[in-house]
Formats: C-alpha cells, structure tokens, sequence
C-alpha cells in the first residue's frame, strides 16, 4: 500500500455564521495550515481529527491503494485530492497525496 500525506492547506472561519447560529463553545479545532499527517496502510493518523477523517477517509483508503484520477481528471496531480471537513463555521481544507 501507498503511504498517504495528508496537509492542513487553509482554514476559513465564518464569524457571522458563528455568531448567529452557534452555541459557544470553547474548543473546535486544534490544526493549524501546514500541518501534516502521513496515513499508513489506509488509516488514521494519530491524532487526526475523528470528524475530517469521516470526510477524507474514503480517498486516502483508495489512494492507498493504488488508485487515484478522482472525477477524470479533477486534479493536476491525478494521485492527489483537495477536500475539506464538514465543519460548516470553520472547514479545515486538506491536501491528501500519495507519498513514496
């Protein structure tokens, strides 16, 4: 199986949303852009987020295994993807490729 890196690329907070339909909370999120994770035989790293890993877990598990191309054609990088938690304040968008 292909190792799968997995990057934090940007992070979006929408204050209005926030401020309008959530209830306070003092804890969301504790990546930061640039941070990477490498997913070994299809699995979550350590200390990834449970809720984005819901999200990303199906195009790491096929680009461990070897596929790729999402969409025909999607990416530049056919063996990448480029996809965000469904965290609708703050989505957390990653790159996932594979790694050698």
């Amino acid at each position: 199986m292909e190792k799968v890196k997995i990057t934090v690329k940007k992070i979006t907070r929408y204050d209005d949303l926030i401020k309008e339909y959530e209830n306070p909370i003092e804890h969301a999120c504790d990546l930061k852009v640039g941070d990477t994770f490498i997913s070994v035989d299809g699995l979550k790293p350590d200390g990834f987020c449970d809720s984005a890993w819901g999200v990303i877990e199906s195009f790491v598990k096929e680009l461990a295994l070897g596929g790729g191309n999402f969409y025909d054609g999607w990416m530049k990088n056919e063996k990448s993807a480029m996809l965000s938690c469904n965290d609708g304040f703050r989505p957390v968008t990653f790159l996932i490729e594979t790694v050698k």
